[in-house]
C-alpha cells in the first residue's frame, strides 16, 4: 500500500490527535514507512462494537457490586479489562488471595494498605475503591 492509500476515516473510534492506528506503507521511493491513519471503517466499527461490550460488562459488574454479590475489585477487574491473572502480575498477591477478596464478606476486612495497593494499581483512590 502507497503512502496515499492509508485509510484516514475520521469518523470512527480512532480519532485525530487522540488515538491513531499506525501502519506501515511504501514512500515514493518504495521503501517502508510508518505513517499514522485514522483507520478504516470496518475496523472503527469492530473497535467500538468491542467497547460496547466491555461497557455492557463493567454495567453487569457494577449491578452485582450493589447486589452485594462481588467486591468492588470484580468491577475494576472488569472496567479495566483485566483478569484474576494480570492483577495478580500487577499487584503481586496470589490469584487463590484475589478471589477470596472478591467475596464483599472478606472485602471488608481488608485492611488499608492492601486496599490501597489494589486502588494504586487500577489509578483510583482508595474512597473511589471503597465506593461504587
Amino acid at each position: 500500500m502507497n503512502i496515499n492509500e492509508v485509510p484516514q476515516d475520521d469518523d470512527g473510534f480512532l480519532k485525530a490527535g487522540k488515538v491513531r492506528d499506525v501502519c506501515y506503507a511504501t514512500d515514493e521511493n518504495g521503501k517502508y514507512t510508518q505513517v499514522l491513519s485514522l483507520g478504516w471503517k470496518p475496523k472503527n466499527d469492530a473497535l467500538k462494537l468491542a467497547w460496547e461490550l466491555i461497557s455492557e460488562k463493567v454495567e453487569e459488574k457494577r449491578k452485582d457490586v450493589l447486589a452485594g454479590k462481588v467486591s468492588p475489585i470484580a468491577y475494576y477487574i472488569e472496567k479495566n479489562a483485566m483478569d484474576i491473572s494480570i492483577l495478580a502480575q500487577y499487584t503481586g498477591v496470589s490469584r487463590w488471595r484475589i478471589k477470596r477478596h472478591l467475596k464483599p464478606s472478606v472485602f471488608k476486612k481488608l485492611k488499608s494498605p492492601v486496599l490501597q495497593l489494589y486502588a494504586d494499581v487500577f489509578n483510583i483512590t482508595l474512597e473511589k475503591l471503597l465506593q461504587i
